[in-house]
């Protein structure tokens, strides 16, 4: 990796803080860690190449509004959002805010400094027309139930309320979860986030739920 780039820690719990600095430092990355956003923010413009690795919920200003801060100075650096269960929509809300990934907690220690690496690797994802019709014809390949559950994942709904919307059973809609993801040949959660964002969300102008 090279050394010009710092990561940054965003997170107030400080054991956890301390945890992921230890961490990132042992894999050979700079790293600075920071209590709270703001704290972030009152570093900007930073003076060198960074990444960003922030906790979604945190007190006063959590990871999504971090993320719209950046936004708002005009400021882009590529962010990794760690989630803890039942956060996966404001995951989303942070994908669609500019976050490169999401993790969910618990995660691997490799899962994590894989993110890194590739996100640092391209400050700005380009999605290029080959590779927008290359996902379009993966969602051609959905079924019209797969199709709405999609709809839902992106909304960032959990299952059981997926399964109300759609009047099935939970167990279904983890079979039409593994299906889709299958079918859009997507890693995680985050990637097929950002499959759909690339296509600005062409399945919701196919399916009406």
């Amino acid at each position: 990796m090279p050394n010009d780039l710092t990561v940054h820690v965003v997170d107030d719990e400080e054991p956890f803080r301390k945890s992921l600095t230890f961490l990132l430092a042992s894999a050979g990355f700079a790293v600075r860690a920071h209590e709270s956003a703001s704290a972030f923010l009152a570093l900007m413009p930073l003076p060198q190449r960074a990444c960003l690795v922030t906790d979604l919920r945190m007190p006063h200003m959590d990871g999504v509004e971090l993320l719209k801060r950046l936004r708002g100075m005009n400021i882009d650096i590529p962010t990794i959002v760690i989630t803890g269960l039942g956060d996966i929509a404001m995951a989303v809300q942070a994908m669609k805010a500019g976050a490169a990934d999401f993790i969910e907690k618990p995660f691997k220690d490799e899962v994590l400094i894989a993110a890194i690496k590739e996100a640092a690797g391209q400050n700005e994802p380009v999605a290029t027309d080959e590779n927008v019709t290359a996902i379009m014809a993966r969602l051609d390949l959905l079924t019209e139930r797969e199709h709405q559950v999609l709809n839902g994942i992106v909304d960032g709904l959990q299952n059981k309320v997926i399964a109300f919307n759609l009047g099935i059973s939970s167990r279904t809609v983890e079979v039409h979860r593994a299906n889709v993801m299958a079918k859009m040949d997507a890693r995680n959660l985050a990637e097929l986030v950002r499959m759909v964002m690339a296509c600005d969300s062409p399945s919701r102008h196919r399916i009406s739920t």
